[in-house]
Parts: structure tokens; C-alpha cells; sequence
């Protein structure tokens, strides 16, 4: 899934000890699959600090929410569990961290959201109407990666594309090495000079989702032609 933190700089690496505390689903780093969302954080905190603010687009592997090593929690809308678990976790008086799960998944508590959740607390509105008010919200979304351990679940976009280039070479590699007798130095430089391999380090080409036989076949079409123009 893909998913987007908006933030004043490009986030390269995800360091928690930066995450705030008594934050919506608890201390951690936030991303959302609605992209709009990242962009309004980013104007956001852009402002605050002087930048034009940065989207950064990350993979998150929704197997997590299934991995044994894994504690997650998911709220798929507004409900009262999720209520109390955010008044929790905003409470300024709460333990840090709230909670020990390690990756918390539900809605936003936005501006208007946090303003009424003040008014809960000071009694000026009740559960009822409040989680009726919120049945009229519209969608939001959030994941908090909570701990060390849940930040294997998710990958800069652009590390996993040339990770992906790194997967597809190797076995491309590898059968020139068996089909063509070359050594792997040879094989290397066949791969790597050719303009195959041009296109497929080309993201907007998208050739890094293809499976990489099919780019082997591509490659053995342009050494063909390379050698009819050499015979």
C-alpha cells in the first residue's frame, strides 16, 4: 500500500526518538494513504519552518497487520473504542508510551475533531452526540509505527525501486553467466552498459515491475543485434 507523510523536509530515515508525544494514536511516526491529507501536513509544517514542506512517499506492507511478531491495532472508523483510545493517548498527564501495541491504525483527529474532544472532556458534550457528530465526518486516515520493530514494515518508495532493480539484476546476471558462458564481470558489464538496463533504471518506464525474464528476453534481443552489427 502506498502510503504519504507530509512534513517541512524529506524524511531519508525514520527516527522515533523525533516522534511527539500525545499525538492521536500514540508516540511514533504517522503516514496516511490519502495523499491530500500528507499535503496539508506538509503546507503545515512547511510554514512553520520556513520550507515549502515535503511529501514522502513510503511502501507499507499490509501484512503487518497479520505478522506474528507484530502487536496492531485497527480502528476502521469512528467508534467509541477509538474515542477512548485517543483520549488516552492525548491525555498530557498519560504514561509514554500509552499503550505497547506497534502499530496503530484509524482515523484522524483533526482540528475541528480535537477541539470537540476538549469539549467531551470538560463535559460540554456528551459520548453520544459527540460519536454521532463523527458519524457525519469525513474519511480520514492514519498508521502510527510505534516501535523499532514496526518500521520493517514500511520503505521509502524510492529505496524499494532500487531495491527492485537490484532483485531483478541478479537472476538477469546470473543466466548470462550459464546461457552465454560469460564470466560475471562480463555479464555485469552486458547488463549494466546496455540500454536496456538504461530503461529499467528509469522509473518513469515503470520496467522495474516487470518480471525479470521478460527484461532478459529484452536484453537478449539488443546483444543480437549488437552482434549482427559487429559479424
Amino acid at each position: 500500500m502506498k502510503v504519504y507523510h507530509g512534513s517541512y523536509t524529506k524524511i531519508i530515515e525514520i527516527d522515533l526518538s523525533k516522534s511527539r508525544d500525545n499525538r492521536d494514536l500514540g508516540k511514533g511516526f504517522y503516514v496516511t494513504s490519502i495523499r491530500s491529507q500528507a499535503e496539508y501536513w506538509a503546507v503545515r509544517m512547511g510554514k512553520l519552518h520556513g520550507t515549502e514542506g515535503v511529501i514522502t512517499e513510503f511502501t507499507f506492507y499490509d501484512n503487518a497487520f497479520t505478522h506474528w511478531e507484530l502487536k496492531t491495532l485497527q480502528f476502521d472508523r469512528y467508534t467509541e473504542a477509538w474515542l477512548d483510545f485517543v483520549v488516552k493517548n492525548r491525555d498530557p498527564h498519560a504514561s509514554i508510551p500509552a499503550h505497547d501495541y506497534d502499530i496503530v491504525e484509524g482515523p484522524i483527529a483533526n482540528d475541528n475533531v480535537a477541539d470537540r474532544i476538549v469539549d467531551y472532556l470538560d463535559n460540554r458534550v456528551s459520548k453520544t452526540d459527540f460519536l454521532q457528530e463523527l458519524s457525519y465526518h469525513k474519511p480520514t486516515h492514519q498508521i502510527c509505527l510505534c516501535t523499532l520493530k514496526s518500521l520493517q514494515m514500511i520503505e521509502p518508495t524510492e529505496r524499494k525501486y532500487y531495491t527492485d532493480i537490484k532483485h531483478l539484476s541478479r537472476p538477469i546476471i546470473e543466466t548470462l553467466v550459464t546461457e552465454y558462458g560469460m564470466v560475471k564481470s562480463d555479464a555485469s558489464d552486458t547488463l549494466y552498459n546496455s540500454d536496456v538496463f538504461t530503461q529499467l533504471s528509469d522509473k518513469t518506464t515503470k520496467f522495474y515491475l516487470k518480471d525479470w525474464q521478460e527484461i532478459y528476453e529484452m536484453l537478449k534481443k539488443e546483444i543480437g543485434i549488437v552482434k549482427n552489427k559487429s559479424e
